[in-house]
């Protein structure tokens, strides 16, 4: 026996004997009103933009009466004077028809429904809503939809101005936000729950790992430490995993990201771990996640790009032994950089040259000769001392000829850019300040989108609401 949400769908969608008539009102309506819109002078003294707008505005609004009409004369989601409760499953009783309006794509439309109350749990439901995937929100699910995938790429203010001039859709930005929040937590939850291993997409799959501060309530940040001078902290950091592929090769063949092939995963969780854990930190099991999702262990040459974060090369040595380790190019000739300006002053010549040397002896693999320039300078300075250990620590991830020499990337930004693509242009614009649990809704929603993953799981979350 079909459950009451079952039963109105079918009767919903099982009209085809009524979908002739459907359409010959609509079209009827629809040639009555773009006549009385454009009447029957001279075309040439139109205003086209104008018809435009106002002919789909009413459009819309005749579809979305009739659909409203179809709906409301449809009692079926009365299915007797009880009905199994979806959540309980116990006999709920029928408490008669209650009206709602939904914001829809077609505009507002006040829909009857059956309502059946659970006095087991103490709450009630609404077949029809079940069925249609309205799932007690105020929000068609194309007009969900349409909220997910602005409030993704633009400001909660920005996604509701673009649905009102692109889609004719009133939301207001409270309701964005609240939406798009609700949707990104699904989506970060799906992210947990569902990994669907790819083949790998190229011989060689690249993965790096970086962090991004983004500014917080202040509620968010107390008792942290920071580098505020009173010792505060403004930020909570972002941590990101990406994958990649590079199989072009631009006109001096060196390695070039392939187009559409990078993912994103990332969200404010911690990275550290103890040798006692019985699990991996959240990050490192969601780095593991993206892993699998893109065949990465499966990929002939497995490559971790990074910079010199001691917890990313934590993470790549005990979840990826094996894999080729390179530090960022561009981040090592950073910091020489910052010893020629420790040493000799900001934009002094000497200094240029003196970094200069040292590069072009990195670009070489000549790592000792610039160990024992750096060892001229470490007594009396700091910035050349630390760069020792840094230099001493990293320099197997630092064999440039031999990596280039096999054909692999040894500095794209790739995942620079990302944490400035999937985190910064987002949310760290001027005057933002988040919540974790709303930065954390909000990138997952934009990495889906991103990675090009969002139909996927809005095909999942349809499948579920059906």
């Amino acid at each position: 026996m079909r459950s009451l949400a079952g039963r109105a769908r079918g009767s919903l969608r099982e009209g085809g004997g009524q979908k002739r008539g459907l359409k010959a009102v609509l079209d009827a309506a629809l040639i009555s009103e773009i006549e009385a819109l454009v009447g029957t002078g001279s075309v040439d003294r139109l205003d086209f933009e104008a018809i435009e707008t106002a002919a789909r505005r009413r459009a819309l609004n005749v579809a979305a009466r009739a659909v409203e009409d179809r709906l409301n004369c449809d009692l079926s989601d009365h299915a007797g004077p009880t009905g199994p409760c979806p959540r309980c499953g116990r006999p709920a009783r029928y408490a008669g028809r209650h009206n709602k309006t939904f914001t829809t794509a077609l505009g507002d439309m006040t829909l009857s429904r059956a309502y059946y109350h659970c006095a087991e749990c103490e709450t009630g439901f609404y077949p029809r809503d079940l069925a249609l995937g309205l799932l007690d929100a105020s929000l068609s699910p194309a007009v969900t939809r349409m909220v997910g995938l602005t409030a993704a790429m633009v400001s909660f203010k920005e996604s509701d101005e673009l649905l009102t001039e692109l889609a004719g859709v009133t939301v207001g930005t409270k309701q964005v936000q609240r939406t798009a929040e609700a949707l990104g937590c699904e989506i970060a939850q799906d992210e947990r729950d569902v990994v669907e291993p790819e083949p790998p997409a190229a011989p060689t799959l690249y993965l790096g790992m970086d962090g991004s501060g983004i500014p917080m309530r202040a509620s968010e940040l107390e008792g942290r430490q920071g580098k505020q001078p009173d010792g505060s902290s403004k930020t909570r950091e972002v941590k990101l995993v990406t994958v990649w592929t590079a199989e072009g090769r631009d006109e001096e063949g060196i390695p070039m990201r392939d187009e559409s092939s990078v993912s994103y995963s990332a969200a404010i969780e911690s990275a550290a771990s103890r040798d006692t854990d019985e699990t991996p930190s959240d990050f490192a099991q969601r780095v593991d996640r993206e892993a699998r999702r893109r065949g990465f262990d499966q990929a002939a040459r497995r490559v971790i790009l990074a910079d010199g974060g001691k917890w990313i090369w934590n993470i790549a040595d005990e979840r990826f032994p094996g894999a080729i380790q390179i530090l960022d190019l561009f981040h090592a000739k950073g910091h020489l950089w910052d010893v020629a300006k420790a040493i000799y002053g900001a934009g002094s010549a000497l200094g240029e040259q003196w970094a200069k040397q040292r590069r072009d002896e990195l670009d070489e693999g000549n790592i000792d000769s610039i160990l024992n320039a750096l060892r001229v300078h470490a007594d009396a300075n700091d910035e050349a001392r630390k760069c020792i250990d840094y230099v001493t620590t990293h320099r197997h991830r630092m064999r440039y000829p031999e990596f280039r020499a096999q054909g692999l990337c040894v500095s794209t930004g790739v995942v620079e850019a990302g944490c400035k693509v999937a985190v910064g242009t987002r949310l760290k614009r001027a005057g933002m300040h988040w919540t974790v649990a709303g930065a954390n809704a909000i990138i997952a929603l934009r990495s889906r989108k991103l990675s090009g993953r969002f139909e996927d799981f809005w095909e999942r979350r349809s499948l579920v609401a059906a």
